[in-house]
């Protein structure tokens, strides 16, 4: 009875330990992908305020041409929501906690009387959508985890085609914003109409402020209508970015758990299996000088 608990909490050791390699493995390459992420959300910063000081100029230039594009809509009768997640598990909450801030605003928006429709990037967003009963209209995948420029564009004209052609009044995204190693946080925002520098307070602090006359080729009306799409690309892109770099972190951690986890019920059994080696030496023991004891009794009767 207790050899045979010896071979099973063996082969349990034994698989727990491989599992130990492979969760060790993936936590030392989610470590090498994080540094990589935030060199390429650093690089892409400058363009991005670059992008809001141009908008936010030529938005001064022709505000009637502006409240077109910029601001939030009074009424909204029609609203597309953009998931950002990843394409693979095993990042602990950082897949479910979008896809429940999205549900939540799909909520919130259809008790509100908005109807809402749905585009997605990542493997994971589909499925939930699906079991849920809200179509999905167009799923992105396979470039969560690095993601390119040519990416965002894709998105971003399957997010912005609906609105100009005026499906829908309002574009949201839910995604996760990238602070640092140590803290990101589930954000839903407004993609379109684009949101008017002005009113965040990053006149500023982000935006430097052009002095004197400034003249506009082409008018600022068809300069705005210009630079909302390269906008619009922009501000994907840099969630792109801060999703990829929030997903490795997530997954750094899990697997740094998953390994200590590991560790911790590898020693559990190993005491387990030592005190099951420990009863089946007192049993042999034991039956040893039964033995011997019988013989000797026997000897002198």
């Amino acid at each position: 009875m207790a050899g045979g608990q010896e071979r099973v909490l063996k082969r349990r050791i034994k698989s727990v330990q491989a599992t130990r390699k492979i969760t060790k493995a993936m936590e030392l390459i989610a470590a090498s992908q994080i540094q990589r992420a935030q060199g390429r959300i650093a690089a892409n910063r400058p363009y991005k305020e670059g992008m809001a000081r141009i908008v936010l100029e030529t938005a001064k230039g022709d505000s009637r041409a502006a409240k077109k594009l910029l601001g939030t809509p009074e009424k909204v009768e029609t609203a597309l929501i953009l998931v950002i997640v990843g394409d693979r598990g095993l990042s602990g909450a950082y897949n479910s906690s979008v896809l429940r801030a999205a549900e939540r605003l799909i909520i919130e928006l259809n008790a509100s009387s908005t109807a809402t429709r749905v585009i997605v990037v990542g493997k994971k967003a589909g499925p939930y959508f699906r079991f849920r009963g809200q179509d999905v209209e167009s799923s992105f995948q396979g470039f969560a985890d690095r993601p390119s420029f040519s990416d965002a564009r894709e998105v971003a004209a399957a997010a912005a085609a609906p609105f100009v052609n005026g499906d829908v009044d309002q574009v949201m995204m839910v995604s996760t914003r990238f602070h640092s190693a140590g803290s990101q946080k589930v954000e839903a925002r407004q993609l379109l109409p684009l949101v008017d520098p002005r009113s965040e307070g990053e006149e500023e602090e982000t935006t430097h402020v052009l002095t004197g006359y400034t003249e506009f080729e082409p008018e600022a009306e068809a300069l705005l209508a210009e630079l909302a799409p390269k906008a619009l690309e922009s501000e994907i892109f840099s969630a792109l970015l801060e999703g990829s770099a929030s997903f490795h972190t997530s997954q750094q951690r899990a697997m740094a758990a998953a390994t200590d986890n590991a560790d911790e019920l590898s020693q559990s059994l190993a005491r387990i299996m030592n005190r099951a080696r420990q009863d089946s030496i007192t049993t042999e023991i034991m039956e040893i000088v039964g033995g011997a004891e019988a013989l000797r009794q026997k000897k002198g009767a």
